[in-house]
């Protein structure tokens, strides 16, 4: 008759958090166009025609606006993108983003 061994489990438990968010916050300047703004609403961070002039005018009119909420990775990679393109057209256009 052989030993019996009694094995025992090791049940690790891995907890997985959701990454942090980051909203992206356009502000309004005297020289940006609308035109440009809803440009990259629609181009960089795929707003609807609708919703991209619906959030350009509330920029225009509050002085600022949330454009969305992204994880941090692709708040950056949109932020650098607008950045450039508006360097590149000669505008001002300030835009950040922010841990939520």
């Amino acid at each position: 008759m052989s030993k019996s061994s009694t094995a025992v489990k090791q049940h690790n438990t891995i907890e997985l958090k959701e990454p942090h968010l980051y909203k992206v916050i356009f502000f309004n300047d005297d020289v940006t166009t609308m035109e440009f703004v809803v440009r990259v609403l629609t181009q960089v961070f795929r707003k609807d025609e609708a919703s991209a002039n619906k959030l350009m005018l509330k920029v225009h009119n509050e002085g600022q606006a949330v454009i969305g909420i992204y994880t941090l990775d692709i708040a950056m990679t949109r932020v650098e993108k607008v950045r450039k393109m508006a360097r590149e057209e000669g505008f001002p256009l300030r835009l950040e983003y922010e841990k939520e």
